[in-house]
């Protein structure tokens, strides 16, 4: 869940309900609490309109282990992955010469909303993302070339959320949809 932030009072966003629902049924895998209290907080969390009634909803919860940030970082050369791999909640992908092509589409993701963080000097970046993912590429800024993505719409509700920031120095970025295949799981 992204943290309160100060404001107890604020509205409650739908990726932080759907991280406290996440977070709840952790709890109740892990033996943490039992099916009732899951239930009962569950209530709550669905309930809750401010930070401050979902923050009182997972009081006394274990931490929340947002999935580890991992880094992808190469000085020169190619930055690949492909096929079957894990997802982090944060990804940070750092080249300051080469390619870097990143296939998410047999991936497995695991979090509603993946934090793609992207810090690339020169060469260009290919990205698949699942067929049904919803993109957001509002954080990136690019420098000498134009990001190059063609949005869709989703064909299923839960699609998993993938947000782009970062900085793109001379090179071209492009993010594309798979063409078919399994969503992410």
């Amino acid at each position: 869940m992204t943290s309160p932030q100060g404001n107890a009072e604020s509205r409650v966003g739908e990726d932080d309900r759907e991280s406290a629902v996440r977070r709840v049924r952790e709890a109740y895998a892990d033996e943490h609490i039992a099916h009732e209290e899951m239930d009962e907080r569950l209530g709550r969390v669905l309930a809750a309109t401010t930070h401050g009634e979902l923050a009182a909803a997972l009081d006394s919860l274990p931490a929340d282990d947002p999935g580890a940030t991992a880094t992808i970082a190469a000085a020169a050369g190619r930055i690949k992955r492909r096929g079957s791999w894990r997802v982090p909640r944060v990804l940070k992908v750092e080249s300051a010469f080469g390619r870097v092509r990143l296939d998410l589409s047999r991936a497995v993701i695991d979090h509603p909303v993946v934090d793609i963080e992207l810090s690339l000097g020169t060469g260009n970046a290919s990205i698949t993302v699942p067929r049904d993912a919803i993109v957001e590429v509002e954080g990136l800024t690019t420098g000498w070339k134009d990001l190059r993505y063609r949005p869709r719409q989703p064909t299923r509700p839960g699609a998993p959320r993938i947000r782009f920031s970062g900085v793109l120095g001379y090179g071209r970025l492009k993010i594309r949809h798979a063409w078919r295949g399994r969503g992410a799981t």
